[in-house]
């Protein structure tokens, strides 16, 4: 299995970067892969082991400063992180990973006020706290602005009533990043985005849920009754953390393009080695042209969206807003993802349909990137919407 990018690739990293590269690479195929099997059994996977033990190496904190315990360095490491975390073969474990570093405490090293940053912030990148970000409600998922999770003002507490729906992390978190309504005013500016530990009362996991894929992490609906929470975990200020909240997606977004490209190209070698094996009619399948043909269109489209990564990745170093790249970047990932995954089952025809075949899971794990973190069609019009139509 190739880790990383390919070798034309390699005029953006340094050697600095495949030193990072290398150490994350081992990790995930030393106390990451040799596990997930029966993590995906069990429908869970051991967080807060496993983010301490990242939190001790440095890999929670890539950009975030080194006074907050992290190591303070550009989009390219960061690139790079999460490029080898394509490398775990249960995709759920990549996202329940990236919910910790890209969505559960980008707004807090943003807006928060010193107090966040030292309890919860440097807590979630030295590994001793699991975040998760809880924005969806059962009627509210990518129309945000549709929750009716409130938080009220009461003395120097706010308090918290609602339910929040398909919550990675949940039932594993130590602290939510938490969107609810603070105005019954229309339009943008009235909602608030809290820290909320888990450990308060009124705090409640109302169940584990079943999914489709990404088995592996713990996905949960969680409901508030009467939470009080100080005012002091109000992240920026009141009315305003909708609009945290559209900048945070830019940083959730980005997250799931470059484990989704390794992920692709990880399939395709997987699937090439089987493929080569398989005799069919007295030849390999790798004879066939039509399987050959597929898989080259395949890497090519994969290599446009490595590109447009990279792309990205220029364009927040040089402080643009690449919101409408990153929306094309998001819908055109999970299209490759669920392309590839679904294509190459194909190649391994009945032994791909058995669940016991990583390609069944990688296929069902691709499915929801086309719904997770802003689906297919609310990119569609976001993209429509840059362009003024």
């Amino acid at each position: 299995m190739a880790s990383g990018p390919a070798n034309g690739n390699k005029i953006y990293f340094t050697k600095d970067h495949d030193m990072v590269r290398r150490a994350i690479s081992d990790f995930v195929k030393k106390e990451i892969n040799p596990y997930v099997d029966q993590w995906e059994e069990d429908g869970i996977a051991p967080l807060k082991d496993i983010f301490k033990k990242m939190g001790d190496l440095g890999f929670l904190g890539i950009r975030y400063a080194p006074d907050l315990g992290g190591q303070g360095l550009d989009y390219w490491f960061d690139t790079v992180f999460l490029e080898e975390l394509g490398h775990i073969k249960a995709l759920g474990l990549s996202t329940a990973i990236t919910v910790q570093t890209h969505m559960a405490t980008p707004a807090i090293d943003e807006f928060g006020s010193d107090y966040l940053k030292d309890t919860y912030l440097k807590a979630a990148i030295i590994g001793d706290m699991v975040g998760a970000i809880a924005v969806t409600e059962p009627g509210a998922g990518s129309d945000v602005a549709a929750i009716q999770t409130t938080a009220k003002k009461d003395g120097g507490d706010y308090v918290i009533n609602g339910s929040k729906m398909y919550i990675t992390n949940g039932t594993q978190a130590d602290f939510l990043t938490l969107l609810a309504r603070t105005s019954d005013d229309p339009g943008y500016h009235s909602f608030s985005l809290f820290v909320i530990p888990t450990d308060l009362p009124g705090f409640i996991v109302s169940r584990k849920l079943d999914k489709l894929g990404i088995r592996i992490s713990d996905t949960a609906e969680l409901f508030f009754d009467n939470l009080r929470v100080p005012s002091d975990n109000l992240i920026g200020k009141e009315n305003e953390g909708f609009i945290y909240q559209m900048m945070q997606f830019q940083h959730e977004r980005f997250s799931l393009l470059p484990f989704a490209c390794t992920a692709a190209r990880d399939i395709i070698d997987m699937t090439l080695d089987h493929i080569r094996q398989r005799v069919v009619f007295g030849k390999p399948l790798i004879k066939k042209q039509v399987l050959r043909h597929r898989l080259a269109d395949w890497l090519t489209e994969i290599e446009c969206l490595q590109q447009l990564i990279y792309h990205i990745v220029r364009m927040k170093e040089a402080g643009q807003d690449a919101t409408r790249e990153i929306s094309m970047g998001k819908l055109i990932a999970s299209q490759v993802l669920m392309k590839v995954a679904d294509g190459c089952l194909q190649m391994y025809g009945g032994l791909g349909f058995m669940n016991e075949m990583l390609i069944s899971r990688y296929y069902r794990d691709a499915r929801g990137l086309s719904i997770g973190g802003g689906a297919d069609e609310v990119m569609r019009d976001v993209i429509a919407k840059l362009e003024g139509y």
